[in-house]
């Protein structure tokens, strides 16, 4: 055991991260509140699944449910199972190698699969990031008369003080109370008044149309739930619950006991749920009031939220505003973070939200580099919402090939050894693969 730590500690993917004790007190396992007690042993997938619904995900939902109308809804059935397959499978890789996926890949495929997959990561989240930031400032925008420019360099500095200056556990409690605001958007349905059969017969009956918008609005809904960023972040994240518990070398954290993968199931179980219960009311508020009057071309998070006003009233606008502000402020950070994880795993990096900056230099440059971009894309002109929607589509069509290499890195026992996925595991993967690679071939035939 001694010459294997030793061997992990000379390995640069191992390095020691200083140990900080959690949060004193832990108030919340005393509290008769059975909420608080469930919130407060909720994790990284739950975290997880509410960051999948960021403002560019809610802009997605808008803008299928306005266009398409009730018809995608079966699309939250369908892709609950996948999205926790595939979380679950990232979580466990993470738990068990003791590492994230860039760690694994770095130690276990060639460069070439490694540094491709972690900068166009890091490309498709940066530009994802700062459409973000923007729509957290137009988001203040709809509920305080402030103009949007004024309030985009604020946001940024907040969210980096927050990963800068903030211990892994505090960016973990608040995360965990930004995905409140996520409640805004099914409050948000209240107020729409849907047709019922309608809604019965758009979740429970599967519509399938060959037509470009139809393909591309699968797409575009598939990588925004699937999407890479989530699978490298869930992993790094179980690797980061591991290390603030005490297990600071790699070699101490291999192998996850039964408790362990169990309460990681359920973790991700609840987190994915959560994220498609938000999806849905999503899209059925805005099939139930845009769909119906006419306005099919919303392309934003910040126009539904207007063109809803004088269809469903203030209230509605403000639920959505909230919501808009509460996920830009998850989902930026996790962005940026999981391609700091990404790019410290892959390079051998000192890493993790523990660290003090100083020492974890390129770390915490990834983050301050990614968030700044992603700040001045707001400034210089780019068409947000175009790049945001190629990012989608990108991430549709990139989401295949490393889907495929995390099947199998979850079935090769160099990586898992005994651990590896169950079989019934390792197929929904399969499919899930199978599916997404479906979804890119039929959109590049529509193209051609």
């Amino acid at each position: 055991m001694n010459q294997e730590r030793a061997a992990d500690d000379l390995d640069p993917t191992a390095r020691r991260i200083p140990y900080s004790e959690p949060m004193a007190g832990r108030p919340d396992e005393a509290s008769p509140s059975r909420f608080r007690r469930l919130f407060n042993t909720l994790g990284p997938g739950f975290i997880t699944g509410a960051s999948d619904d960021d403002p560019s995900g809610i802009g997605t939902y808008a803008s299928v449910g306005a266009s398409l109308g009730f018809a995608p809804l079966w699309t939250a059935l369908a892709s609950f199972p996948l999205m926790a397959t595939i979380q679950y499978t990232c979580a466990k890789v993470g738990m068990v190698a003791g590492t994230g996926l860039g760690g694994v890949l770095r130690q276990h495929y060639p460069r070439w699969v490694l540094y491709s997959s972690v900068t166009i990561l890091i490309v498709a989240n940066t530009i994802n990031a700062g459409a973000d930031i923007g729509a957290i400032a137009a988001g203040i925008h709809l509920l305080i008369p402030v103009p949007v420019a004024a309030t985009i360099i604020p946001v940024t500095i907040a969210i980096l003080a927050l990963q800068i200056f903030g211990s892994y556990r505090l960016i973990a409690r608040v995360f965990k109370w930004l995905t409140l605001a996520l409640f805004g958007y099914i409050g948000a349905a209240v107020f729409a008044r849907p047709d019922v059969p309608a809604v019965l017969r758009g979740t429970f009956i599967p519509t399938l149309r060959f037509d470009q918008t139809y393909i591309m609005a699968m797409v575009a809904l598939l990588g925004t739930t699937i999407s890479p960023y989530l699978f490298f972040w869930q992993a790094s994240e179980e690797v980061e619950e591991e290390i603030s518990e005490g297990r600071t070398s790699q070699w101490s954290r291999r192998g996850a006991t039964r408790t362990e993968l169990r309460r990681a199931g359920w973790d991700v179980g609840i987190g994915m749920l959560f994220s498609n219960v938000v999806m849905y009311f999503i899209i059925l508020t805005t099939a139930a009031t845009l769909h119906q009057e006419g306005l099919t071309n919303v392309q934003t998070a910040t126009e539904a939220a207007q063109a809803l006003r004088p269809l469903a009233g203030r209230g509605t606008e403000a639920l959505l505003a909230l919501g808009l502000i509460g996920s830009g402020f998850l989902a930026v950070p996790i962005l940026t973070g999981s391609g700091a994880y990404a790019a410290a795993e892959a390079w051998g990096w000192r890493y993790g939200l523990d660290e003090k900056p100083k020492q974890a230099k390129p770390f915490y440059a990834v983050i301050i580099v990614a968030t700044l971009v992603g700040m001045m894309i707001n400034f210089i002109g780019i068409n947000v919402i175009q790049a945001l929607y190629w990012t989608a589509i990108l991430n549709g069509l990139l989401a295949p090939p490393l889907l495929v290499l995390i099947t199998v890195v979850a079935n090769n026992a160099a990586v898992m050894g005994e651990q590896r996925v169950s079989r019934p595991i390792h197929i929904a993967c399969w499919v899930a693969a199978g599916v997404m690679t479906l979804a890119a071939m039929a959109l590049i035939a529509t193209w051609l």
